[in-house]
């Protein structure tokens, strides 16, 4: 281990001697360092105030040299406190390269394995559920279309051929915006009840063949209960086309709700009525909990009331008056439209008996379909 030697001879020969030993020493010290710990002692060492080893050479080499020898230490003594500081320097930089190196070699990533996919949770049911019937429609050849929550009364209802005192138009129905008396009628706007909109607003866009569903959130003014919410959602279809009857919206149906709900579902359809379509009518399909047979372990069937049918959606031609509205030729073409709420399908699928389950967010709840 080097120490500083006191100099008896202050001549040029014994000061590059000493020098040259000190050197030897600084390099075989410097290199020997591996590590953070190592090179701070190397440090304290060779630069601690009180005794390093560039301290001692201060006061046992140049204030102990003669005043005619003074000049030449001193030189020599600050190109050593030089040396020292540039090896201390480069014993530091290159402890921290390796050291990076070997946490870079720890770190190393197989960039050609796998990546780590992140859990994203679930889908919510009426999501599951809304995806479930687009799929079921995409595959037979539908679009998807969107269209604004906040709609107008001419494209909410007007266009869809409701007459202006149809009970849907009070505002006990509806959920209207505030500060719209002043606007006329047609120019008012509303939160969109249906999702039939979107079906005036994609045939405004493009000319026939159309062939669209519709997937969205609708509001209406009911009051919250196990079987309302004023908040829902609804999937709709339209498909126009020439030579479109009622037997492609019968056999389209038929085969999505036996998509949905299974092979062995049966449907049937009988009269209702809307606005915008004529004829209209209601589809049921046979309960697939019992059937068809309104019973279930010897009891009467709690999932369609012991009728063996259960109606899922309604459906019908769209009226020739709605193509007024969008410039077709009613002589010409033809089409239908169908729509289902996307909670009462998902009711029926996974037997849920309240319908504000959705939206309360308990996680109890939403775990059960993951």
């Amino acid at each position: 281990m080097y120490s500083v030697s006191k100099l008896a001879d202050f001549s040029p020969a014994a000061l590059d001697s000493a020098a040259r030993e000190l050197k030897s020493a600084l390099e075989d010290e410097a290199a020997a360092v591996s590590g953070e710990g190592e090179w701070k002692a190397l440090r304290d060492r060779w630069m601690a105030r009180k005794n390093g080893i560039l301290t001692q050479l201060n006061d046992q080499w140049l204030k102990a040299a003669p005043a005619p020898a003074k000049r030449d230490v001193g030189q020599r003594v600050n190109e050593l406190k030089k040396l020292v500081e540039e090896h201390i320097d480069s014993a530091s930089a290159r402890i921290s390269t390796s050291g990076t190196a070997s946490r870079l070699e720890q770190e190393r990533v197989d960039v050609t394995l796998p990546g780590t996919r992140r859990k994203i949770g679930i889908e919510h049911p009426l999501v599951r559920t809304m995806n479930e019937i687009i799929a079921v429609f995409k595959a037979m050849g539908y679009s998807v279309a969107e269209g604004p929550e906040v709609e107008t009364d001419y494209y909410n209802f007007e266009s869809l051929n409701f007459p202006p005192n149809h009970p849907a138009r009070d505002t006990q129905d509806t959920l209207i915006i505030s500060g719209q008396q002043g606007k006329p009628l047609r120019e008012r706007l509303l939160l969109r009840t249906h999702t039939s909109p979107v079906q005036i607003r994609t045939m405004e866009k493009q000319p026939p063949p159309v062939r669209v569903v519709v997937p969205g959130r609708v509001h209406r003014a009911d009051t919250a209960d196990a079987t309302h919410s004023p908040i829902f959602h609804q999937v709709e279809g339209l498909a126009v086309d020439s030579n479109i009857t009622f037997c492609d919206l019968k056999g389209t149906l038929d085969q999505a709700a036996k998509a949905m709900f299974g092979s062995s579902v049966r449907t049937r359809f009988y009269p209702s009525f809307f606005p915008f379509t004529e004829p209209s009518a209601d589809m049921q399909i046979s309960c697939f909990k019992c059937g068809g047979s309104g019973r279930l372990d010897g009891a009467k069937c709690g999932m369609c009331k012991a009728s063996g049918w259960i109606e899922i959606l309604g459906s019908g031609m769209v009226d020739p008056n709605v193509y007024g509205f969008v410039g077709y030729d009613a002589k010409k073409y033809s089409g239908f439209a169908f729509g289902m709420g996307v909670e009462r399908i998902a009711i029926l699928k996974y037997g849920i008996d309240d319908i504000q389950l959705f939206y309360q967010g308990d996680v109890r709840f939403l775990e059960q379909f993951a």
